[in-house]
């Protein structure tokens, strides 16, 4: 697969933008464990041509993280254009439009999933930010508003035809947000359609390696994308790439190497954070998740979530090592997509 002159290989697996999720740190370990393209945190186009620092702050790259995109989104065409120009000299591999989000905040300005209720426009933009720019330019959406309006095919053409590079299509409308079963028929129809010449990536259910040779094979994408189900198993792209070359499933980790994993992801948020309590408040999206399934863990992660300090997280880290020695971790049926 390839975005413009990027060469990715056969099967890439991309880490999906999330807000307050896919940071440096994050991004650090889903990338040790196999992850071949990153995304920032979603950047709103008005606060870059604002140059609001904060929001820039966002646009930071690490050697680590290439192929690496900026994603950007906002409702004026203009300003995102504009932003996109900001965010080439941040010196991204490419940038990626959100087309997809169906957080209210974002919507309501009409912005995101909000373009999929008007195709016209969203081509408009989507033109305006590849003539901004001389890096690739991607874009993320969904398969429509809602069940009775899923225009993903047309959109996917009218994208094609204002010059990106490549659509990943998460498989759910913006009335679902993330629930119910993400449809990758769908996907496979824009995949497959004969007009359809840019590269593909299908997201929403990849939850494991069964998971993703199953919806790769049934729909034919070219990438797979993967987003919450990375939130404390950044592990899952390693066991991905070792199921779809060997058939064979890893076996889970242990408890042991999930704490040596959370300490590295912790240490480095708080040096990134330069604030050991803000690089700890960071984590705690990524606490609430490391440890399924554990018997009799409900007391042991309130303490993990509602601690503010390393000492303290990194003695309760040291328990959950010695109460839990020898067991592995079930990340089976956690009902993520």
């Amino acid at each position: 697969m390839k975005i413009g002159d990027l060469e990715l290989g056969g099967l890439p697996l991309f880490l999906a933008p999330m807000e307050d999720v896919t940071y440096k740190s994050f991004r650090y370990m889903c990338k040790k464990f196999g992850a071949d393209v990153m995304y920032t945190e979603f950047v709103n186009s008005d606060a870059l041509v604002r140059n609001v620092a904060k929001t820039k702050l966002k646009m930071s790259l690490f050697d680590f993280d290439r192929p690496v995109a900026i994603q950007i989104y906002g409702h004026d065409i203009g300003a995102m254009a504009e932003a996109a120009k900001v965010a080439e000299e941040a010196g991204p591999d490419f940038i990626d439009i959100n087309f997809g989000c169906p957080m209210k905040k974002i919507v309501r300005r009409g912005a995101g999933a909000a373009l999929l209720q008007d195709l016209p426009r969203m081509q408009e933009m989507a033109a305006a930010v590849v003539k901004a720019v001389r890096l690739p330019v991607t874009a993320k959406t969904r398969l429509g508003w809602d069940e009775h309006d899923k225009p993903v095919v047309e959109a996917a053409l009218r994208l094609q035809d204002a010059g990106i590079a490549a659509l990943a299509i998460h498989g759910r409308t913006r009335s679902q947000l993330y629930n119910g079963q993400a449809d990758w028929t769908l996907i496979g129809e824009v995949k497959n359609h004969p007009r359809i010449t840019m590269p593909i990536i299908g997201n929403g259910d990849v939850k494991g390696p069964r998971q993703a040779e199953e919806l790769w094979r049934q729909s034919g994408v070219d990438g797979l994308m993967i987003g919450r189900p990375a939130i404390g198993r950044p592990w899952i792209f390693r066991e991905i790439k070792h199921f779809l070359a060997t058939g064979e499933t890893l076996p889970p980790p242990s408890v042991e190497d999930v704490v040596d994993n959370v300490r590295e992801q912790l240490q480095l948020s708080i040096a990134w954070k330069e604030d050991e309590r803000r690089g700890i408040l960071e984590m705690r999206r990524h606490l609430a998740k490391y440890f399924p399934h554990l018997p009799n863990f409900r007391e042991m992660k309130i303490k993990l979530l509602q601690s503010e300090d390393y000492e303290t997280v990194d003695k309760l880290l040291d328990l959950i090592a010695e109460e839990y020695r020898g067991m592995k971790v079930d990340y089976t049926d956690i009902g993520l997509s």
